[in-house]
């Protein structure tokens, strides 16, 4: 008895510990909103950890090359560049400045943002290169000031004003080439701020494509599978407030609605991290949008059975004839 007895004691010890941390946090979080801002971000957790970004061709990419480009004074980011795989051979042991010029070749350049967590050299987004590369594709994607060896404070002006000024150095030299933006995850994010405000001043980029979006950064945390608080007393309070106190919107549901050019949008059934009823309900508001009136709005969605869940879509044989066909009659509008 006095055994069962001081194994209940520290139980009940444990729990009440449990306890009273669960409920602190919120407090800690109301107080200290830059904790929120990086549970969104995740601009810390580097994976894979033992990578160098120097080094594309380390994870497969023998055809890229690593740049280091300076959007503001003490901003440094960190760029891939992979040109289409019918130029890999050419490309093997050349400097940065023919990857420069190569850009200028009869290929269209697909900018991609990815989302939280991570660097441009995570397993899944390399994936994706050797795809786009495969489809003719040059593929520019860097890694957000914060994000792996990129310089800087995160924040959601600062990750879009990267991804403006990596979008106009590209169109500084593809010449008449299509730039398309894609935006994965929280990438979808910048990818719409990158956009609207292309759009607003009059160059905007050939299509959008946005994998696994949100409406807005709310939603999404208010909708997000992890978030064992979603019930508790005061959520919006607590948690969602400090996010925009934060300055963090990434609001794609207002962005899609000054936004004119193509919209693709892939979202995976099954997905667990941004549900599949944000990206349905985004491209709802976005083909009702007066902006899209003159350009093709699509929403692809994946069977939960394929398994393709966050981050996996590459994997879909589907792909090539989905982006074919819809870059296809980007290019066609572009021309009309």
């Amino acid at each position: 008895l006095y055994r069962r007895y001081g194994l209940w004691f520290r139980l009940r010890k444990l729990i009440i510990w449990l306890l009273g941390v669960y409920i602190a946090i919120p407090f800690l979080v109301k107080l200290c909103p830059a904790i929120q801002a990086k549970l969104v971000f995740l601009n810390f957790v580097r994976v894979p950890y033992f990578i160098d970004l120097k080094r594309p061709q380390d994870q497969g990419l023998n055809h890229t090359c690593n740049y280091y480009l300076q959007p503001e004074e003490d901003v440094t980011i960190g760029v891939w560049h992979t040109v289409p795989a019918a130029l890999g051979k050419n490309a093997r042991g050349k400097d940065q400045l023919w990857f420069e010029d190569a850009l200028g070749s009869s290929h269209p350049v697909i900018l991609y943002l990815h989302g939280n967590a991570g660097t441009r050299g995570g397993d899944h987004r390399v994936e994706l290169y050797k795809v786009l590369s495969s489809l003719g594709y040059h593929v520019v994607t860097f890694d957000y000031r914060g994000w792996g060896d990129s310089i800087g404070s995160p924040s959601e002006r600062g990750m879009t004003y990267d991804a403006l000024h990596v979008f106009d150095w590209i169109k500084a030299r593809s010449g008449d080439n299509p730039v398309y933006i894609w935006g994965h995850s929280l990438g979808t994010g910048v990818a719409t701020n990158l956009v609207r405000r292309l759009c607003e001043r009059e160059t905007p980029p050939d299509a959008l494509i946005l994998e696994s979006p949100f409406t807005n950064i709310r939603e999404e945390a208010r909708s997000h599978p992890f978030s064992i608080y979603r019930y508790f007393p005061g959520f919006d309070w607590f948690f969602l407030d400090p996010i925009t106190t934060s300055g963090i919107k990434f609001a794609n549901d207002e962005n899609v609605k000054y936004i004119s050019c193509s919209l693709l949008i892939l979202h995976a059934e099954d997905d667990p991290v941004v549900p599949f009823h944000l990206g349905k309900k985004l491209y709802n508001i976005a083909a009702t949008s007066r902006s899209f009136r003159d350009y093709k709005v699509q929403f692809v969605p994946f069977h939960t059975d394929l398994g393709y869940r966050h981050k996996y879509i590459y994997r879909s044989p589907e792909l090539p004839r989905i982006l074919r066909e819809f870059l296809g009659k980007s290019e066609h509008e572009r021309h009309h």
